[in-house]
């Protein structure tokens, strides 16, 4: 069994996500709800969950400020929120979940699925908190939590040399000569990190233009700080040798 808190500050809300669970997900077991920042704070210390459910805006305060106030955050936390653009994107850098309001069952039940079936080790669920939190304070997040088959692994974005399309996966080469596979496919990483300097030269290849080594004579590959080689698709040829020229103008400025 699974103890769970609730936080929001709307009861209906509340009711909502009790009666989803205790018709879909008979092994959690919610063992206190709260309508506020304080009530948030006293009742995850005093059942200390493994799930909460947390609402972001709670006027006064936030549920940020709830993470903020717990030294010992041991458990999950899914967002249930409908909540703006950038927090969405700090959860996605941080591999936090969240459900957007109006509820969906699905959305509810595959979250805690999901949940169960990673199994996050305690140290590595302290580290996805701190991670949002420190990503929710920055104009432009630089770590990222990526998924594994057989871990949570947090990479500073800087240190991302580049990024290989493997069908629906992706493979990251690091700065540090290590690569990771993760269950995300190139269009997605392209999405979350359109706000850094990365550049898709290839349907396969995503690349961090900071780490640009070279290019070869005839212009059609990309060569990599650590050695690798990214493809350079013609039509994105002029495009790519554009925004090089002005990162080396920006330099000399």
């Amino acid at each position: 069994m699974y103890k769970a808190v609730i936080v929001d500050d709307e009861q209906d809300a509340i009711e909502a996500i009790k009666l989803i669970l205790h018709e879909h997900c008979t092994d959690i077991t919610v063992v206190g709800t709260a309508q506020s920042v304080t009530d948030g704070v006293k009742v995850i210390n005093e059942t200390n969950p493994e799930i909460v459910f947390l609402d972001i805006e709670m006027p006064p305060g936030n549920g940020f400020d709830i993470l903020e106030q717990i030294p010992n955050r041991n458990f999950n936390v899914i967002f249930v929120t409908a909540y703006n653009q950038y927090a969405i994107k700090a959860f996605k850098y941080s591999a936090i979940d969240y459900i957007l309001k109006p509820i969906d069952i699905d959305d509810l039940i595959n979250g805690v699925n999901k949940l169960k079936r990673l199994q996050v080790s305690q140290d590595k669920v302290e580290e996805k908190i701190n991670v949002l939190l420190q990503n929710i304070k920055s104009d432009k997040p630089d770590k990222i939590a990526l998924s594994t088959s057989e871990s949570i692994e947090f990479v500073h974005i800087s240190d991302i040399i580049q990024i290989q399309a493997e069908g629906s996966y992706s493979t990251l080469m690091l700065l540090d000569q290590t690569q990771l596979l993760v269950s995300k496919n190139l269009g997605e990483f392209e999405s979350l990190l359109e706000d850094h300097p990365f550049f898709r030269t290839h349907q396969s290849h995503l690349i961090n233009l900071m780490h640009v080594k070279k290019v070869t004579r005839y212009g059609n590959e990309v060569v990599m700080d650590d050695g690798s080689v990214a493809f350079l698709s013609r039509r994105k040829k002029n495009q790519f040798l554009e925004l090089m020229s002005r990162m080396v103008q920006q330099k000399k400025n």
